[in-house]
């Protein structure tokens, strides 16, 4: 499976079209550099710590599975496996691509949409492909939006659709249990995730919208010193609750942007307030008459059971991958 090792500026059109499908179906993964590092982030203390409890896992995986005997009873080491869960523009995929960074990784960064096959039983192959493609380049593997993949299975199987989708988190789950490198997912609904796939991944973090300390903090981050802005930033933080570290990026290049185009030579605090309250009021309009359409696909109910593998073919098909138990290592 080939790999573009060429870094791709997210915010570009090309980031958006990281995968390309030709007639087969087949996919081209392109790996990311990372973007951030912890220097870049203002995380609560319990969230900086987890972080570093997941990290710690390779480092210390040999004292307390050998030298501490852990290994007797626990046959099924737990690999470095972490969901990321919380409010949008929280620091979720800004705090995996600074692990990334610290652990010297490069990213395969994924949404379901980008291995999603019309045809049954190719989603689940494509799965494995990219499982194959991250072992082979040691990178982290990161599912963004990873609710739509991890969902609950249906239990009441009434087509082929039902049972294309439990094929595919079948696969995945036998992914989880024997794959032995990074994975990461992050969401903003954890409450979707299937319970099997809760105890399949050892670390959940939360990711909270700021309190008012950690708010102030972040203006702090934001507001360097050779930007001339006159912010009053305790008055600021206490006046704007509910507000995330991504809201403050926002509101700061507006104000920013403003003041530029209005030739002025400071950043008043008007300005700021006015790009914050544009931001809660657009949160607001999209909290309203939500509606989610769900579109299925028919296909013949022989051809979809005819696709499931058994949990010993997956294996069979996962050439490159390590499939034991135990802990990322470096190969």
């Amino acid at each position: 499976m080939p790999i573009n090792p060429t870094p791709i500026n997210e915010g570009s059109l090309e980031s958006k079209k990281q995968i390309r499908r030709n007639e087969k179906e087949d996919i081209i993964f392109t790996l990311l550099t990372p973007k951030f590092s912890f220097e870049d982030m203002v995380l609560d203390e319990v969230t900086y710590n987890t972080i570093q409890d997941i990290m710690s896992t390779l480092e210390y995986s040999d004292l307390i599975y050998n030298k501490w005997g852990l290994s007797k009873v626990i046959k099924e080491q737990k690999s470095m496996c972490a969901n990321f869960y919380g409010e949008p523009g929280t620091g979720k995929t800004m705090a995996a691509n600074a692990i990334a960074n610290h652990l010297g990784k490069k990213i395969l960064r994924v949404n379901y949409a980008d291995i999603e096959s019309k045809y049954v039983g190719e989603t689940s192959k494509n799965l494995v492909k990219l499982f194959n493609e991250a072992k082979k380049v040691d990178a982290l593997l990161l599912f963004d939006e990873a609710d739509a993949l991890l969902s609950r299975r249906v239990t009441d199987m009434s087509n082929a659709t039902d049972v294309s989708v439990n094929q595919t988190r079948s696969v995945l789950l036998t992914l989880l249990e024997t794959y032995t490198g990074m994975i990461i997912f992050t969401t903003n609904f954890i409450s979707n995730f299937d319970s099997a796939f809760m105890r399949r991944i050892p670390y959940h973090v939360r990711f909270d919208l700021p309190n008012g300390e950690l708010r102030v903090k972040l203006w702090h981050h934001y507001l360097v010193p050779e930007l001339p802005a006159d912010v009053n930033i305790e008055e600021i933080s206490e006046k704007y609750p509910g507000i995330s570290a991504c809201d403050i990026v926002n509101a700061t290049l507006m104000a920013s942007l403003k003041a530029a185009r209005n030739n002025l030579m400071r950043v008043p605090q008007e300005y700021f307030e006015e790009a914050l309250k544009h931001i809660k009021d657009s949160m607001l309009a999209n909290s309203k008459n939500q509606t989610v359409k769900v579109e299925a696909r028919d296909v013949s109910q022989e051809y979809a059971l005819s696709q499931i593998k058994t949990k010993e073919e997956v294996s069979n098909d996962c050439d490159g991958i390590n499939f034991r138990s135990g802990f990322f290592s470096r190969s």
